[in-house]
């Protein structure tokens, strides 16, 4: 009788787990929408949602994965500004074509994000202080590349990818959940997203049971890295400038979005469309309380409140586990 009650408190700890962050997302729906049913219900700000969270979207599902594996990608936001500030270099009218400073950007995304995957398995340094170094790094060269003064004068084409539409779907859109797609087929359906999990779970189980875990690390930090890169293009083409400034803090929305969307900090567990729900309800609560006119100081202070106890119900659920 014991073992069986045990089971059915694992049970519900896990559909708590499962189902909580869509019973608060539903909660958010309704609560902004009672509070501004004028504003908030319309066709134009949900647009305006969904074009703005694909950003940190894309971001978080590179994140997903490396969190997965026990790891943290503190470089990305600064990753996002160098490697666009330096592709859009290559995007001013009648220079180039528009594959060129797209293939720039990912490259030094996938760059930068293979130094992180390199140092942190063949190295055995801690993933915080390797990717918050590079973090750096990236940074001071952002600020460094063209006097530190922004990029202009942008081409046509390279705008569209960020301001334009196909049948009315924003095209950030479009490109954010085609990235969905794709991260769920590498979680869900090849290997690495076994290995991913497996690593995650047990780095030495999984090294034990034949998977090369520092490949399979590697690969993660250049995922994170290239769809830096990418979440780079999508902001740069939207606001048509590429900004020394970009991507300042982007990181801890992507890690906020990835750990409410019930990927465990510890590593082990998590899927996308848990970071979807997560991206949108981060989304969310800036567009409801920027309706509702609260200050963006309040928004950092309830979204640290939220990672903190994310986590806190993670380590909670899996203790009672046990």
């Amino acid at each position: 009788m014991i073992n069986s009650l045990s089971k059915k408190i694992k049970i519900d700890n896990r559909k708590i787990a499962q189902y909580g962050i869509y019973a608060v997302f539903l909660f958010l729906v309704l609560l902004f929408g009672l509070m501004r049913p004028d504003t908030f219900f319309t066709v134009n700000n949900m647009m305006i949602v969904l074009r703005q969270i694909s950003i940190n979207g894309i971001l978080a599902v590179g994140m997903t994965f490396v969190i997965i594996t026990g790891g943290i990608d503190l470089s990305v936001g600064s990753i996002l500004a160098y490697s666009s500030i330096v592709g859009a270099s290559f995007a001013h009218p009648g220079e180039y074509p528009l594959i060129v400073p797209l293939l720039i950007a990912i490259f030094i995304g996938a760059l930068f994000g293979g130094i992180n995957g390199f140092v942190i398995s063949r190295g055995d340094i801690p993933p915080f202080v390797v990717t918050l170094s590079i973090s750096m790094v990236a940074r001071g060269l952002t600020q460094l590349f063209n006097g530190g003064r922004p990029v202009n004068d942008l081409d046509s084409k390279f705008n569209f990818i960020g301001g334009g539409s196909v049948f009315g779907i924003p095209i950030p859109i479009i490109i954010f959940l085609v990235i969905i797609l794709i991260g769920a087929f590498l979680l869900n359906k090849i290997k690495y997203g076994r290995y991913v999990l497996a690593i995650g779970g047990n780095k030495s189980t999984a090294e034990v049971s034949g998977i090369n875990v520092k490949k399979v690390i590697l690969l993660t930090y250049i995922l994170s890295g290239v769809l830096a890169a990418v979440s780079g293009v999508v902001l740069t083409s939207r606001v048509q400038s590429a900004l020394v400034a970009a991507g300042t803090s982007y990181e801890l929305d992507a890690i906020a979005a990835v750990v409410i969307g019930g990927t465990s900090m510890s590593g082990g567990k998590g899927t996308i469309y848990g970071t979807v729900i997560g991206v949108l309800i981060i989304g969310l609560l800036s567009n409801g309380l920027d309706l509702v006119g609260v200050s963006s100081n309040y928004q950092y202070i309830l979204k640290g409140v939220i990672i903190i106890s994310a986590v806190l119900f993670d380590k909670r659920s899996k203790g009672k586990s046990n």
